[in-house]
């Protein structure tokens, strides 16, 4: 195991703290777990979306379902009227999901891109990101120049595995999620794009996934580890954060990103263990990236 990032876990912590937009669990969303589903033990959190193998491991029809409900009991919507909410849903719909369909990004999509990293870097968790990155000399002090990382790292298209033409990105892959083959999810690691996916009817949640080391999941707590169906394709094995706001996530991942040659770092912050796994793609782009919940710490912090 990665020793514990002090100095990464201290930023993370000033992230947590510093996420305004956060949701409360129980007053702002409600989840229902239901029922544990003992059917994905086997799939490997490092295979999860970087080689592409779990969903060989799994096979569910809608027949099996470990869950009968939807995730989501409950979700105040007025939240997604703030700024970056509002900016980062609109980025929803600007993708075909299919790996090895072209991407065509118009004129429209590149601003509404803009946009997004317009509203979440005037947040105090990407301030505090931003701050950080350029004392470390890994980000440009120039707010501008700043934003045309961001949007390298997480927009700008790429090829994924088996594809001759740009059909990914990033963003696409980590938030929005992408299907290989039509039959396997991968990617999709944020909760409202989940939230909004479940509620169209185009999400069967399959129940919480644990294996024999990590923690029972908790309705009040912000990391899950899940197994849902989407577009007719299977993601055995997810693992999200929950009621966070898109900026923090961003703000997290981006550390992560340029801060650690490793594709996996270990931080505490607020009440948890987690491994982030952030796979670069040449170096450039990021491939994938999500928390592992390791442990639950046992600590008096407010959440």
């Amino acid at each position: 195991m990665i020793e514990s990032d002090r100095e990464l876990s201290a930023m993370v912590q000033e992230l947590w703290d510093n996420d305004i937009n956060r949701l409360k669990p129980g007053k702002d969303y409600r989840i229902s777990l239901q029922v544990h589903n003992t059917h994905n033990t086997r799939s490997s959190p490092s295979t999860e979306d970087h080689l592409g193998k779990a969903g060989d491991s799994l096979a569910i029809n809608d027949n099996n379902d470990g869950a009968g409900y939807p995730l989501f009991t409950y979700v105040d919507e007025n939240i997604f009227k703030k700024e970056t909410f509002l900016a980062f849903i609109s980025l929803l719909d600007n993708y075909e999901s299919d790996t090895g369909e072209p991407e065509i990004v118009t004129p429209e999509e590149v601003a509404e891109n803009y946009k997004f990293l317009d509203s979440i870097i005037q947040t105090p968790t990407m301030k505090i990101a931003h701050k950080y990155l350029v004392e470390k000399h890994l980000s440009p002090e120039d707010k501008t120049q700043f934003k045309e990382q961001l949007y390298r790292i997480w927009f700008e298209l790429y090829a994924r595995r088996g594809s001759s033409r740009p059909d990914s990105s990033g963003f696409e892959h980590v938030f929005v999620g992408e299907t290989r083959g039509r039959r396997t999810v991968i990617g999709f690691h944020n909760w409202i794009q989940l939230y909004l996916q479940e509620k169209l009817g185009h999400i069967d949640y399959k129940g919480y996934s644990v294996n024999a080391n990590s923690p029972q999941p908790d309705e009040n707590k912000h990391i899950l580890a899940l197994q849902f169906s989407w577009k007719n394709g299977i993601k055995p094995k997810g693992s999200i954060f929950i009621g966070v706001s898109p900026e923090f996530e961003f703000a997290l991942y981006t550390l992560c990103f340029l801060t650690s040659p490793n594709e996996r770092v270990k931080v505490q912050f607020s009440f948890y263990d987690v491994e982030i796994v952030c796979h670069h793609y040449n170096q450039k782009h990021i491939g994938t990236t999500y928390p592992v919940l390791l442990k639950y710490q046992n600590t008096e912090k407010l959440d």
